[in-house]
């Protein structure tokens, strides 16, 4: 593939693959690393793209298995900065509720099924607009839209048993 066709490639989809990443990863920094090592993957095996969907899509499957490769690293080098801080006064009880319940959404969002937790993940945490997540999973816009609405139904029916 020549150099034009793939500054192209690049500059189609390099925006939209930092939110992807940006919504993955929580962390814009790491997402901007991970979007240059997904393209040069990508360089690197544009031969294997055989064309059965868009490119952004191979793409965005690229950066999910580089993400996941990540996430596998670092889960094998745990590491936690020393805290010389002094311990609030804050209320602690209220900010264990808070905190068990993000756990609960985050359980419950984990048992949905892989399509619906990645189009939610991308709405809440990549603050992603229909439109892109369409883009994103190759699907349509009210697709994106039905799908996110169902699994924050089932989450919100999951939250109420919770309680």
């Amino acid at each position: 593939m020549d150099k034009e066709k793939i500054d192209e490639i690049y500059r189609e989809n390099a925006a939209m693959l930092y939110k992807y990443l940006c919504g993955l990863t929580q962390d814009s920094g790491l997402a901007e690393e991970l979007t240059q090592e997904t393209f040069f993957q990508a360089i690197k095996g544009i031969d294997k793209f055989r064309g059965d969907c868009k490119i952004s899509v191979w793409l965005c499957g690229i950066a999910k298995k580089i993400w996941y490769k990540e996430l596998e690293k670092r889960s094998r080098h745990k590491t936690a900065p020393l805290d010389d801080t002094i311990p609030s006064t804050e209320n602690i009880e209220s900010k264990s509720l808070n905190n068990l319940e993000k756990i609960e959404i985050f359980r419950l969002m984990h048992n949905l099924d892989d399509v619906t937790r990645e189009v939610m993940y991308l709405r809440l945490a990549g603050e992603l607009q229909f439109s892109e997540i369409a883009a994103i999973l190759g699907k349509t816009e009210n697709w994106a839209r039905v799908t996110y609405y169902r699994g924050k139904q089932k989450i919100m029916k999951g939250m109420r048993e919770w309680n």
